[in-house]
């Protein structure tokens, strides 16, 4: 599993972005968002509480801009993706990596998150 290694430029200094795809990810991802025709979107990831270890991942296309939101561009063949990480899911998934599979038995996002303590027998939570 590769990611490219992405920055995002502020005014401030130079920062690592919060969370990077895997190239078969970032290739999925933009053709999903081909698919959507519309190009004001861009994958949100955040952190939301629930599942049974305490927080659950959420990622879903969102047009919407909010205060303390991280915008990435993430580099893909032909263009990029855009990503958006919320102010308060920023700590809880900085230098996680997003995959995607896609077998005869394994299709689908898979987060690997050097923050999450644990998760639960389902694989669909963790705890901090």
């Amino acid at each position: 599993m590769t990611a490219t290694e992405i920055t995002i430029e502020t005014s401030a200094p130079t920062l690592t972005a919060p969370v990077s795809l895997t190239d078969s990810a970032a290739v999925k991802v933009r053709e999903l968002l081909d698919a959507e025709g519309r190009t004001d979107l861009r994958l949100r990831i955040a952190v939301q509480p629930g599942g049974c270890a305490g927080m659950q991942y959420q990622l879903f296309f969102d047009e919407r801009s909010l205060d303390g939101d991280v915008l990435v561009d993430q580099p893909v063949e032909g263009g990029t993706v855009p990503l958006v990480v919320d102010r308060t899911s920023v700590p809880l998934v900085t230098g996680a990596v997003i995959s995607y599979t896609d077998t005869i038995s394994k299709q689908g996002f898979e987060i690997d998150n050097p923050n999450a303590g644990g998760g639960c027998a389902c694989g669909n939570s963790f705890c901090g």
